[in-house]
């Protein structure tokens, strides 16, 4: 198990329920605004921008849903960190902008990578039991 205590099976589930569901948002989003974001995968050199930003609207949601539920969580919480480690450096090169952009793409690189590490922590212990979880698992 995760956690041993009562306190800490419910401090689990709300990180899981606000990463996780801040994830999904996310996702959300980026189905409400394909094309903005597609126009932004494009000018960000991205091969078949519309396709990238739904799926990785999918990605987001899909990641998101499976934390906050416990379903797949492995897949789920490897999915996003690849996702936002790779985001991280194609979409916010902060290092390749113009100044007036830079602090912006820094901002976002350091997000993604935040949000990376908490999926990788959630990869480590995702073949154990998750209290609240629905608990459907490959691993």
């Amino acid at each position: 198990m995760v956690v041993e205590s009562a306190a800490g099976e419910v401090a689990f589930l709300l990180a899981r329920v606000l990463f996780g569901g801040v994830l999904a948002f996310m996702g959300l989003n980026h189905f409400g605004s394909v094309d903005e974001l597609a126009g932004y995968a494009e000018f960000k050199g991205l091969p078949a921008p519309r396709f990238s930003v739904v799926a990785s609207g999918v990605v987001l949601v899909a990641g998101g849903l499976g934390i906050v539920a416990g379903v797949l969580p492995v897949v789920a919480a490897g999915a996003l960190a690849v996702f936002l480690l790779v985001s991280a450096v194609v979409m916010h090169d902060f290092w390749a902008v113009p100044e007036e952009d830079a602090q912006d793409e820094m901002t976002g690189f350091l997000k993604n990578v935040a949000l990376a590490g908490g999926a990788l922590t959630l990869l480590a212990v995702g073949g154990q039991e998750w209290p609240y979880a629905v608990g459907i698992a490959l691993f």
